[in-house]
């Protein structure tokens, strides 16, 4: 009997139709059965000896919530009966409701409940505890997972052991993740989680990887690429991290219409094993980056989300450095930009912030500049060096798409058509803060200001840590005199000065957190919440950190 290895989680949500993700423990067909009378099955297909399915299902109706089951080979396998949890459901979108998307990012697998927890309560799981206890209070429409949802690189000593158990750790890459196998290790650790594994099949997902997904600093620099492909254990990582972020994450993004239209999972479905075809996308996907997308849209009514690959999609050449190839670049300005006046928010996802604290990012800038001999070879060999000590990678070190970037969202919120706001959500630097740009007038060649409220919305980590030194550092990155000291480093580097502005308006805050974005019409409300426990020791919940209106 096929029995329910991971999952079930709900993934893609409209108005009348949904995607669920399961694994199953052997060969078999898997089946929604939803309260209202709509359902869905499909046959798993096969990765690697393990049996997976994405499961349609249609005709659910607008504006309803509808408990669902999943069975396998026609035997019940989900809720599981001895789950503490309410029933999961499906609720569907109306066309007048507000839409509330939640987001972070950089989450450490919780240890077991009797462990005690290094870096606090894990905030998903505070998430869940609260949508459990009030199942008819407030939830998330989405659950934004913006990256380093699992940790290759950085491994529990649960999974150590477990690595252990089947390898010599003293052969690279030591207690890191080497193969598929290994991956599926990360999200059984992180997924199984009982609360998490429950509000992953009741909260849609659409996440985005970053580079603990696959290894710390991913594609940094076109010489720590060739470094990193000189070692013998590199391409079967790099390899695996595609393969299981493929299954694991990318498949639930899609719309089921999309999954009709892609060649590559009807490749996958079709063989009795599609192990090697898996693979040799990923193995394209590392040789010509720009022939696969793994950027996406979603549109929530009204609310349209763009989803943005910060790591595989970049251009590494130091004279033609860019955090978009050309036609990821192109794909995301024609998503931006077209059927004006159809939505009133335009949400862009991306892993890493695109406005930094102003020290950061022009030490960024400076450093891109050494780099590529701005300042001659010694000053570009300390460039790199210190590029990949100092993690000095973000939109800010690649000064052209910085640029390119500020000059779309301007286009994209100006003129009477436009939306009410344009947010840049991120993770990454594992602290939250609210920053709001502004386009300097009159510049000849300048972009115009735009209409809409146009902000910088970074929440992170939703579990992890952070060393006092760097939450210091931090601070100080926003002060004036990290702001003067930023503007001398740029100078040294002949370094043009930034196409905006911009000014920190909240934070920075640091703690396990998530952020909601509440968006009602042309209305918007930004709340942040940490996960804290309670003055007497015993009980966990998210508090309010701070609450605003961000378009009235």
């Amino acid at each position: 009997m096929a029995e329910l290895r991971l999952g079930p989680l709900l993934r893609y949500v409209d108005g009348s139709s949904a995607t669920f993700w399961v694994e199953a423990s052997r060969p078999c067909t898997a089946e929604v059965r939803c309260a209202d009378g709509a359902g869905g099955s499909a046959r798993t297909f096969q990765v690697a000896g393990h049996h997976y399915a994405l499961v349609p299902v249609s005709g659910l109706t607008p504006g309803t919530d509808t408990t669902y089951e999943v069975l396998l080979d026609g035997v019940g396998v989900w809720p599981l009966s001895d789950s503490p949890f309410p029933p999961s459901l499906v609720r569907t979108p109306g066309e007048e409701d507000a839409v509330r998307v939640t987001f972070g990012s950089c989450r450490w697998a919780a240890p077991p409940a009797d462990e005690k927890d290094p870096v606090g309560p894990d905030a998903l799981d505070t998430l869940a505890a609260r949508i459990a206890t009030e199942p008819e209070g407030e939830r998330p429409d989405v659950l934004l997972l913006l990256g380093d949802q699992v940790y290759a690189d950085e491994t529990s000593k649960a999974t150590q052991r477990w690595l252990a158990a089947r390898r010599n750790l003293e052969d690279p890459p030591g207690d890191q993740v080497a193969d598929y196998e290994e991956y599926t290790r990360l999200y059984y650790e992180s997924w199984l989680d009982p609360e998490v594994r429950w509000l992953l099949s009741t909260v849609p997902s659409c996440m985005i990887f970053d580079d603990h997904d696959v290894i710390d600093d991913w594609n940094t620099s076109a010489s720590w690429l060739a470094d990193m492909r000189a070692t013998l254990w590199w391409r079967e990582r790099l390899l695996s991290g595609l393969m299981s972020y493929w299954v694991h994450q990318h498949l639930g993004n899609l719309s089921p219409r999309e999954l009709a239209d892609d060649p590559l999972y009807a490749a996958v479905r079709e063989t009795p094993d599609g192990t090697d075809v898996l693979r040799a996308f990923a193995a394209q996907s590392d040789t010509d980056p720009a022939s696969v997308r793994w950027s996406y849209r979603r549109d929530f009514g009204r609310v349209r989300l763009l989803m943005v690959d910060t790591r595989a999609a970049r251009v590494l050449a130091e004279n033609e450095r860019a955090m978009l190839d050309p036609g990821e670049e192109r794909w995301l300005r024609e998503q931006a930009l077209d059927a004006p006046g159809s939505r009133d928010h335009l949400l862009i996802g991306t892993s890493l912030p695109w406005l930094l604290p102003h020290l950061v990012h022009d030490a960024e800038t400076w450093d891109a500049a050494l780099c590529r001999g701005e300042r001659g070879a010694r000053w570009a060999r300390f460039g790199e060096r210190l590029r990949r000590r100092a993690d000095l990678e973000h939109w800010a070190a690649f000064p052209a798409s910085f640029a390119a970037l500020a000059e779309l969202i301007a286009e994209a919120g100006s003129g009477p058509d436009a939306p009410a706001t344009v947010s840049v959500l991120s993770g990454d630097v594992h602290h939250a803060y609210i920053a709001e740009p502004e386009w300097p007038s009159g510049a000849a060649g300048s972009p115009r200001s735009p209409d809409a409220r146009v902000l910088q919305l970074t929440c992170s980590p939703v579990h992890n840590s952070i060393p006092l030194s760097i939450r210091l550092g931090f601070r100080f990155g926003w002060s004036a005199v990290g702001r003067t000291i930023g503007r001398r480093f740029a100078r040294h580097g002949k370094c043009a000065e930034p196409p905006v502005n911009w000014r920190k308006t909240g934070g920075p805050w640091f703690g396990n957190q998530l952020m909601t974005l509440t968006l009602s019409g042309r209305s918007a409300r930004l709340r942040l919440e940490q996960a804290r426990v309670d003055k007497g020791g015993r009980t966990v919940r998210l508090r309010t950190v701070t609450e605003s209106e961000i378009a009235p």
